[in-house]
């Protein structure tokens, strides 16, 4: 398997990441362990995660989700060899987002427990959180690395405008900056990551991990019309993509499709891998046949006629 350097990070990753978000919600600890051990088998090596998940689930407080990740890592004994992405700011019963120092501090430790390591390989600021300055964030991870506890810190869900100062204030107060972003990133989702914020990643060489890459499902061609949001639990968040762009990008998912031999859904996530300035989409799975599809997705090469087809239908 073909790995990526992640931005100026030591670390390199196969062209797409497991999502973790599954984990302890639509898949139990059996199903997880066996949707891993697929996906390592066949090459992978990053999975992300938060330590809020699931906790939306009935019964879930959060870090479900980090838990079973700890428990396959311990019973496969590959810690080595999986770089573990988790996040760190949501409301896990605080009340609010929270990057303040003194939170953070508890919550890295928290997340170790449960992901039974002594490290994490990428620590993301989940979402931003405006009553923290980044200077107190940056210098909370900076002795998180130094005790060994992180290897390198990004963020989620910034825009061109935050992640700039950011950057700023690490450059001037000699912090750890943020290294890689994840942002929300597809074929139907362009408008939040391309231009000004994608330009900044790539003239300051930072990795970028999307994820939504699939739209919620969308584009995986299974909703075609309101009569199949109730295919899946996610189906209402569908809603907003049946329009007549989103069937214009589906049109062109189907052509290139058919032209490949593949699924709409491979051809949705082959179109971000090829996309420069990603790194590598993130995609769940909650079958062993998804994950063989998400394979098939990352082994998939796209034309230059299949670029410019789906470049055309999504355009905004």
């Amino acid at each position: 398997m073909q790995k990526r350097r992640l931005g100026r990070t030591s670390l390199e990753i196969a062209p797409l990441v497991f999502g973790g978000n599954v984990f302890g919600w639509t898949a139990d600890e059996k199903t997880s362990f066996d949707l891993l051990d697929r996906f390592a088998d066949a090459g992978f090596n990053a999975i992300d995660t938060a330590d809020v998940y699931s906790r939306w689930a009935p019964g879930n407080s959060g870090g479900e989700s980090e838990t079973i990740i700890g428990k396959w890592m311990k019973a496969r004994g590959n810690r080595d060899r999986i770089v573990v992405v988790t996040k760190v700011g949501s409301d896990m019963g605080q009340g609010k987002r929270d990057l303040s120092a003194a939170y953070i501090m508890r919550a890295v430790e928290a997340s170790l427990k449960r992901l039974q390591s002594d490290f994490i390989d990428l620590y993301l600021s989940h979402w931003p959180d405006e009553t923290t300055p980044y200077e107190e964030t940056l210098d909370a991870y900076r002795k998180l690395i130094e005790q060994g506890k992180v290897r390198h810190v990004g963020a989620s869900n910034l825009d061109a405008g935050q992640l700039g100062a950011a950057l700023k204030v690490a450059k001037e107060k000699g912090l750890p900056r943020y290294d890689v972003l994840q942002p929300e990133y597809n074929l139907y989702g362009r408008a939040a990551f391309d231009g000004p914020l994608r330009d900044l990643c790539m003239a300051e060489d930072i990795g970028v991990i999307n994820y939504y890459g699939l739209a919620s499902g969308f584009l995986s061609g299974k909703y075609r019309s309101e009569a199949d949001l109730g295919k899946s639990a996610r189906g209402e968040a569908v809603k907003k993509y049946l329009n007549p762009r989103g069937m214009r990008i589906l049109a062109a998912l189907d052509a290139v499709s058919a032209r490949h031999g593949a699924r709409p859904a491979e051809v949705a996530l082959a179109w971000i891998i090829a996309r420069p300035g990603v790194t590598a989409p993130i995609a769940s799975a909650t079958s062993l046949a998804q994950v063989d599809s998400l394979i098939r997705a990352a082994e998939l090469k796209l034309d230059a006629a299949d670029i410019v087809q789906l470049d055309k239908a999504s355009a905004i």
